[in-house]
């Protein structure tokens, strides 16, 4: 990596490079005897308090102090035209779907990863079971129920069908009851954006009322405070909202670009807007903006009886990856109460 101006290191990156590819480098160990430079690659995702957080192409995060930077600059998009369907295990696609669906809360119990968010989705509100609790599986539902109990949202564990299958069918044994059954599918990233770019689209940071006025999850009330969290949290996420005339959204979708993942959610048409190719123009412009930052694979998760997504994923190029659904712990009564009616 060159740095250099006339013979002499430069810092030229800044705050305001946030969401650009940039190329660091670092004296670690500065205080020492000997300290030694470190070349760190990849996404500037964040610049606060005097510390930057680059993501790097796989996806791991690096936290640099800005008084450790001895040279710096913003570096062009790695060329990310791969066109075949990314190869990826289950626990990969797992761990970077939770982090482009960050909850506000969460607590580590071994391997697996507990989330709260007040309810909105379950993803946001479930037990990641990414390897074993750390003790006993009695004792870590017991933690598990409790810890959700105090945060008044119902239990549930996401289980991964077939790769979980022990787990799963422990849980149903003691009356864990399954809902909510999706697919996720992956893709390869260049072929969404193979299209002219569509001035519909504009493409922000940050999500705005327009753009949370025709996502489904918002009903007819204002997102609550974690709703607002999951949805701009993440690695480096992008927003896109095509106006119709009379200054609502017709079409609305968000990305998190997560090294060489992009995750696509929240693609939403308007009825009166449908069959025109918005749901695709969206996409189009958000693969546009993560092919930029060196991502080269998509993935997107959806309900495994939504046909007409399906099918238009199916036209964009996804193919299922893996299958997952949720296992709900089954309200207990407290003592004296009468039954549990689901209300």
């Amino acid at each position: 990596m060159e740095f250099t101006t006339g013979g002499r290191l430069e810092v030229r990156v800044t705050p305001s490079d946030v969401g650009k590819r940039v190329s660091v480098r670092s004296l670690t160990g500065a205080a020492e005897r000997h300290g030694r430079f470190t070349d760190t690659l990849g996404i500037l995702t964040s610049w606060t308090g005097g510390v930057l957080r680059i993501t790097r192409r796989d996806g791991g995060q690096v936290e640099i102090e800005e008084a450790s930077m001895v040279a710096g600059k913003v570096v062009p998009p790695t060329p990310a035209r791969r066109r075949g369907l990314p190869a990826a295990d289950v626990t990969e696609l797992q761990t970077v779907a939770a982090r482009g669906w960050p909850p506000p809360e969460s607590r580590r119990l071994g391997g697996w990863t507990l989330r709260a968010a007040g309810g909105f989705t379950a993803r946001a509100n479930s037990v990641l079971p990414l390897g074993e609790p750390g003790v006993p599986l009695d004792q870590a539902l017991e933690e598990v129920a409790a810890w959700y109990a105090g945060r008044g949202v119902p239990a549930r564990m996401q289980i991964v069908v077939d790769e979980q299958a022990l787990l799963d069918a422990r849980l149903r044994d003691l009356g864990w009851l399954p809902e909510k059954h999706a697919v996720v599918r992956v893709g390869a990233l260049a072929p969404l954006a193979d299209c002219a770019p569509d001035a519909r689209v504009l493409l922000h940071r940050q999500f705005d009322a327009r753009w949370a006025g025709l996502y489904h999850r918002a009903g007819e009330g204002e997102l609550t405070q974690a709703a607002r969290a999951v949805l701009g949290g993440g690695p480096s996420v992008w927003f896109a909202t095509v106006p119709d005339d009379e200054g609502r959204a017709a079409a609305i979708g968000r990305c998190v670009v997560d090294g060489r993942w992009a995750g696509f959610a929240a693609v939403e048409v308007a009825a009166a807007h449908r069959r025109q190719g918005l749901a695709q123009a969206v996409m189009g412009e958000l693969a546009r903006a993560a092919l930029a930052e060196g991502a080269s694979a998509a993935y997107l998760q959806v309900e495994r009886d939504n046909a007409p997504a399906r099918a238009l994923y199916d036209k964009l190029g996804f193919a299922d990856h893996h299958a997952y659904h949720y296992l709900r712990r089954p309200h207990v009564p407290a003592a004296g109460s009468g039954p549990d009616d689901g209300r």
